[in-house]
Protein backbone atom coordinates (compact mmCIF):
# COMPACT_ATOMS: atom_id res chain seq x y z
CA UNK A 1 0.00 0.00 0.00
CA UNK A 2 1.33 3.16 -0.77
CA UNK A 3 2.38 5.65 1.78
CA UNK A 4 0.00 8.39 2.42
CA UNK A 5 0.62 12.34 2.74
CA UNK A 6 1.49 13.52 6.06
CA UNK A 7 -0.72 16.54 6.24
CA UNK A 8 1.53 17.49 9.48
CA UNK A 9 4.82 17.62 8.38
CA UNK A 10 3.67 19.29 5.14
CA UNK A 11 2.22 22.13 6.97
CA UNK A 12 5.18 22.51 9.52
CA UNK A 13 7.19 22.63 5.77
CA UNK A 14 5.52 25.31 4.48
CA UNK A 15 5.66 27.52 7.65
CA UNK A 16 9.28 26.91 8.22
CA UNK A 17 9.79 28.06 4.57
CA UNK A 18 7.84 30.73 4.87
CA UNK A 19 9.89 32.07 7.91
CA UNK A 20 12.97 31.48 6.57
CA UNK A 21 12.44 33.20 2.56
CA UNK A 22 9.61 35.99 3.58
CA UNK A 23 12.30 38.25 2.98
CA UNK A 24 11.80 36.93 -0.51
CA UNK A 25 8.07 36.13 -0.77
CA UNK A 26 6.53 38.64 0.57
CA UNK A 27 7.50 41.56 -1.61
CA UNK A 28 6.86 39.89 -4.46
CA UNK A 29 2.92 39.07 -2.99
CA UNK A 30 2.96 43.00 -2.48
CA UNK A 31 3.35 44.37 -5.96
CA UNK A 32 1.00 41.02 -7.53
CA UNK A 33 -1.54 41.07 -5.22
CA UNK A 34 -1.69 44.86 -5.34
CA UNK A 35 -3.08 44.07 -8.91
CA UNK A 36 -6.04 41.95 -7.60
CA UNK A 37 -6.74 44.17 -4.53
CA UNK A 38 -7.51 47.13 -7.63
CA UNK A 39 -9.19 45.15 -9.89
CA UNK A 40 -11.32 43.95 -6.97
CA UNK A 41 -11.96 47.34 -5.40
CA UNK A 42 -13.00 48.31 -9.21
CA UNK A 43 -15.92 45.99 -9.01
CA UNK A 44 -16.90 45.67 -6.00
CA UNK A 45 -20.95 46.30 -5.90
CA UNK A 46 -21.31 44.67 -9.46
CA UNK A 47 -22.48 41.06 -10.15
CA UNK A 48 -22.15 41.18 -13.47
CA UNK A 49 -17.93 42.10 -13.03
CA UNK A 50 -17.80 39.61 -10.22
CA UNK A 51 -16.34 36.97 -11.77
CA UNK A 52 -13.67 39.30 -13.34
CA UNK A 53 -12.25 39.58 -9.77
CA UNK A 54 -12.34 36.20 -9.01
CA UNK A 55 -10.45 34.90 -12.03
CA UNK A 56 -7.81 37.76 -12.01
CA UNK A 57 -7.16 36.39 -8.52
CA UNK A 58 -6.63 32.70 -8.94
CA UNK A 59 -4.55 33.76 -12.23
CA UNK A 60 -2.50 35.76 -10.12
CA UNK A 61 -2.40 33.42 -7.84
CA UNK A 62 -1.42 30.55 -10.02
CA UNK A 63 1.34 32.75 -11.45
CA UNK A 64 2.96 33.36 -7.68
CA UNK A 65 2.61 29.64 -7.30
CA UNK A 66 5.03 29.16 -10.37
CA UNK A 67 7.16 31.53 -8.58
CA UNK A 68 7.13 30.47 -5.56
CA UNK A 69 7.71 26.31 -6.31
CA UNK A 70 11.12 27.16 -7.72
CA UNK A 71 12.27 28.84 -4.84
CA UNK A 72 11.30 25.66 -3.31
CA UNK A 73 13.01 23.43 -5.53
CA UNK A 74 16.21 25.31 -4.69
CA UNK A 75 15.54 24.78 -1.07
CA UNK A 76 15.55 21.32 -1.86
CA UNK A 77 18.56 21.65 -4.20
CA UNK A 78 20.81 22.71 -1.04
CA UNK A 79 20.51 26.35 -2.56
CA UNK A 80 19.30 29.09 -0.05
CA UNK A 81 19.99 32.03 -1.38
CA UNK A 82 16.92 32.65 -4.21
CA UNK A 83 16.26 36.56 -4.80
CA UNK A 84 12.93 39.01 -6.01
CA UNK A 85 15.15 38.49 -9.69
CA UNK A 86 14.95 34.49 -9.32
CA UNK A 87 11.27 34.27 -8.71
CA UNK A 88 10.47 36.43 -11.54
CA UNK A 89 13.05 33.78 -13.43
CA UNK A 90 11.64 31.16 -12.62
CA UNK A 91 8.16 31.62 -14.02
CA UNK A 92 8.99 34.21 -16.97
CA UNK A 93 9.63 31.04 -19.25
CA UNK A 94 5.79 29.64 -18.49
CA UNK A 95 4.44 32.75 -17.96
CA UNK A 96 1.43 31.90 -20.85
CA UNK A 97 0.61 28.40 -19.66
CA UNK A 98 0.46 29.70 -15.79
CA UNK A 99 -2.09 32.55 -16.67
CA UNK A 100 -3.63 30.29 -18.71
CA UNK A 101 -3.88 27.52 -15.83
CA UNK A 102 -5.01 30.26 -13.66
CA UNK A 103 -7.69 31.81 -15.65
CA UNK A 104 -9.65 27.99 -16.33
CA UNK A 105 -8.93 26.83 -13.09
CA UNK A 106 -10.30 29.80 -11.75
CA UNK A 107 -13.58 29.13 -13.80
CA UNK A 108 -13.71 25.69 -12.88
CA UNK A 109 -13.31 26.33 -8.93
CA UNK A 110 -15.68 29.30 -9.06
CA UNK A 111 -18.15 27.56 -10.82
CA UNK A 112 -17.78 24.57 -8.27
CA UNK A 113 -17.98 26.43 -5.61
CA UNK A 114 -21.41 28.29 -6.58
CA UNK A 115 -22.55 24.40 -7.29
CA UNK A 116 -22.79 23.64 -3.19
CA UNK A 117 -19.32 23.80 -2.32
CA UNK A 118 -18.39 20.18 -2.62
CA UNK A 119 -17.54 19.99 -6.41
CA UNK A 120 -15.49 23.75 -5.89
CA UNK A 121 -13.27 21.64 -2.88
CA UNK A 122 -13.02 18.80 -5.06
CA UNK A 123 -11.58 20.64 -8.45
CA UNK A 124 -9.67 22.59 -5.95
CA UNK A 125 -7.67 19.19 -4.91
CA UNK A 126 -7.15 17.48 -8.11
CA UNK A 127 -5.81 20.65 -9.60
CA UNK A 128 -3.36 21.83 -6.62
CA UNK A 129 0.00 21.26 -8.12
CA UNK A 130 -0.97 22.43 -11.60
CA UNK A 131 1.31 25.20 -11.22
CA UNK A 132 4.24 23.14 -9.84
CA UNK A 133 3.64 20.99 -12.86
CA UNK A 134 4.20 23.19 -15.27
CA UNK A 135 7.19 24.77 -13.70
CA UNK A 136 8.94 22.17 -13.27
CA UNK A 137 7.77 19.73 -15.52
CA UNK A 138 7.49 22.62 -18.60
CA UNK A 139 3.63 20.61 -18.96
CA UNK A 140 1.26 22.47 -21.35
CA UNK A 141 -1.94 23.89 -19.60
CA UNK A 142 -4.38 20.88 -20.51
CA UNK A 143 -1.23 18.22 -19.73
CA UNK A 144 -0.89 19.85 -16.23
CA UNK A 145 -4.39 19.02 -15.33
CA UNK A 146 -3.79 15.69 -15.92
CA UNK A 147 -0.73 15.61 -14.10
CA UNK A 148 -1.80 17.47 -11.12
CA UNK A 149 -4.91 14.67 -11.01
CA UNK A 150 -2.48 11.93 -11.40
CA UNK A 151 0.08 13.18 -8.46
CA UNK A 152 -2.98 13.53 -6.32
CA UNK A 153 -4.26 10.24 -6.69
CA UNK A 154 -4.35 7.97 -3.61
CA UNK A 155 -3.66 11.15 -1.36
CA UNK A 156 -7.12 13.00 -2.18
CA UNK A 157 -8.10 13.22 1.56
CA UNK A 158 -4.73 14.55 2.86
CA UNK A 159 -4.57 17.01 0.20
CA UNK A 160 -7.94 17.92 0.91
CA UNK A 161 -6.94 18.65 4.61
CA UNK A 162 -3.67 19.96 4.03
CA UNK A 163 -5.56 22.79 1.43
CA UNK A 164 -8.29 23.25 4.05
CA UNK A 165 -6.31 24.24 6.64
CA UNK A 166 -4.05 26.59 4.68
CA UNK A 167 -7.76 28.25 3.38
CA UNK A 168 -8.62 28.39 6.99
CA UNK A 169 -5.75 30.41 8.39
CA UNK A 170 -5.37 33.07 5.43
CA UNK A 171 -9.47 33.52 5.61
CA UNK A 172 -8.70 34.33 9.67
CA UNK A 173 -5.68 36.29 8.51
CA UNK A 174 -7.47 38.04 5.78
CA UNK A 175 -10.93 38.74 7.96
CA UNK A 176 -8.74 40.23 10.39
CA UNK A 177 -7.26 42.93 8.25
CA UNK A 178 -10.52 43.75 6.57
CA UNK A 179 -11.83 44.39 9.87
CA UNK A 180 -8.97 46.46 10.58
CA UNK A 181 -9.38 48.56 7.57
CA UNK A 182 -12.84 48.83 8.42
CA UNK A 183 -12.29 50.29 11.99
CA UNK A 184 -9.83 52.69 9.86
CA UNK A 185 -11.86 53.89 6.81
CA UNK A 186 -14.43 52.99 4.80
CA UNK A 187 -12.18 54.42 1.85
CA UNK A 188 -12.34 52.57 -0.86
CA UNK A 189 -8.55 53.57 -1.00
CA UNK A 190 -7.79 52.03 2.46
CA UNK A 191 -9.80 48.96 1.73
CA UNK A 192 -7.90 48.26 -1.54
CA UNK A 193 -4.56 48.66 0.44
CA UNK A 194 -5.10 46.48 3.19
CA UNK A 195 -6.55 43.82 0.91
CA UNK A 196 -3.35 43.97 -0.83
CA UNK A 197 -1.38 43.60 2.39
CA UNK A 198 -3.46 40.26 3.44
CA UNK A 199 -2.81 38.76 0.43
CA UNK A 200 0.76 39.28 0.89
CA UNK A 201 1.17 37.76 4.31
CA UNK A 202 -1.51 34.62 3.20
CA UNK A 203 -0.60 34.12 -0.70
CA UNK A 204 2.81 32.77 0.02
CA UNK A 205 0.91 30.01 2.44
CA UNK A 206 -1.00 28.52 -0.54
CA UNK A 207 1.54 29.29 -2.93
CA UNK A 208 3.88 27.42 -0.73
CA UNK A 209 1.24 24.58 0.05
CA UNK A 210 0.78 23.90 -3.90
CA UNK A 211 4.72 23.78 -3.90
CA UNK A 212 5.62 21.32 -0.97
CA UNK A 213 2.71 18.91 -1.64
CA UNK A 214 3.97 18.63 -5.42
CA UNK A 215 7.35 18.09 -4.12
CA UNK A 216 6.16 15.63 -1.32
CA UNK A 217 3.19 13.70 -3.55
CA UNK A 218 5.89 12.83 -6.07
CA UNK A 219 8.37 11.45 -3.49
CA UNK A 220 5.26 9.38 -2.82
CA UNK A 221 5.03 8.04 -6.20
CA UNK A 222 9.30 7.38 -6.19
CA UNK A 223 9.76 10.38 -8.23
CA UNK A 224 12.73 12.66 -8.09
CA UNK A 225 12.61 16.27 -9.66
CA UNK A 226 13.24 17.00 -12.70
CA UNK A 227 10.67 14.91 -13.84
CA UNK A 228 10.28 12.18 -16.66
CA UNK A 229 7.58 14.21 -19.23
CA UNK A 230 6.64 10.80 -20.30
CA UNK A 231 5.46 10.02 -16.92
CA UNK A 232 1.45 9.75 -17.88
CA UNK A 233 -1.19 7.77 -15.68
CA UNK A 234 -3.80 9.49 -15.28
CA UNK A 235 -6.02 8.56 -12.34
CA UNK A 236 -9.15 9.69 -10.23
CA UNK A 237 -9.14 12.31 -7.62
CA UNK A 238 -10.03 11.81 -4.24
CA UNK A 239 -9.43 7.87 -3.72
Amino acid sequence: MRDQLDVGATLSEVFATYRDQAGVLLPVAFWLFLIVAIVNGLTAGSFSLFWVGIVVGLAIGTLYQGMVVGLVEDIQDGRRDSSVGDLMRFALPVLAPLLGAGVLAGVGIGFGFVLLVVPGLYLATIWAVIAPAIVIERRGVFDAFGRSRQLVRGNGWPVLWTILVAYLITFVAAISLTALANGISNGPLVRIVFNALASTFTAPITALVAAVLYFRLRELRGETPPADSALEQPGDGLS
